[in-house]
């Protein structure tokens, strides 16, 4: 029952990297976001954020085939990429990051944006009036207090992009070896005869791996906040 073959320890192992550069890379855009939502007031406000949680909406394959326009090898922007630079995203496992990355941002961008609502401003003003500038203003006071809504995204983003499954099989298919990701491998298991002790296997890394990133959310963001909380008390 748990002999895993080759081809699933490359699934899994394949599935995990994906979804950390997928979460990696996406963390700085989703900082910045965030920060715009929360803070600044401009015309087109309540377009931005309802394009920011779009993937939440759309049905994945959906999102998979806008990325498959884009970024293909012959899309507005991978065709340029691909001329230019010679990077390719589609049917590649760098595309299923991107794929994966797309799909979990709008969770990402949700709990660091309620963590700067959430911020005390007049922090943020007796700094200013003691001379620090905006950015110092951030890195120093703003930033540390977000930290545990940072570290909830990105577990919530990380175990969403371990699930992703309709956008990542639209742009980049379902190539073992290459762009085969746990839900992916689970799939090809269904469509096979004998294929349910295999899928079974694969299920129950799933299970652990996402039921693990939720189960340590909660107290990794409870210590950060304590050790913030005990710094700032400190000073």
């Amino acid at each position: 029952m748990f002999d895993y073959t080759p081809d699933e320890v490359t699934a899994i192992l394949l599935s995990l990297r994906v979804a950390l550069w997928g979460m990696a890379g996406s963390l700085p855009l989703a900082l910045l976001t965030a920060w715009v939502l929360s803070r600044c007031r401009f015309p087109g406000k309540t377009l931005v954020d309802g394009v920011v949680y779009l993937p939440l909406i759309l049905p994945p394959v959906v999102t998979g085939y806008l990325l498959l326009l884009l970024l293909g090898r012959h899309g507005l922007i991978g065709a340029w990429l691909d001329h230019r630079f010679g990077i390719v995203f589609a049917f590649r496992w760098t595309g299923a990051a991107v794929a994966s990355a797309v799909m979990g941002f709008p969770l990402l961008v949700q709990a660091i944006r309620l963590s700067l609502d959430a911020v005390d401003r007049r922090l943020e003003d007796a700094a200013r009036t003691l001379g620090a500038n905006g950015a110092w203003v951030f890195v120093t006071v703003t930033l540390p207090l977000v930290l545990p809504g940072i570290l909830t995204g990105c577990i919530l983003a990380y175990a969403k992009s371990l699930g992703e499954f309709g956008a990542t099989i639209t742009f980049v298919s379902n190539i073992p070896g290459q762009t085969q990701t746990l839900p992916l491998a689970i799939y090809t298991f269904t469509q096979v005869p004998g294929g349910e002790t295999g899928a079974m296997r694969l299920t129950l890394v799933s299970v652990a791996l996402a039921l693990g990133a939720m189960v340590a959310s909660g107290p990794l963001s409870r210590l950060i906040s304590r050790r913030v909380q005990g710094r700032d008390a400190g000073n």
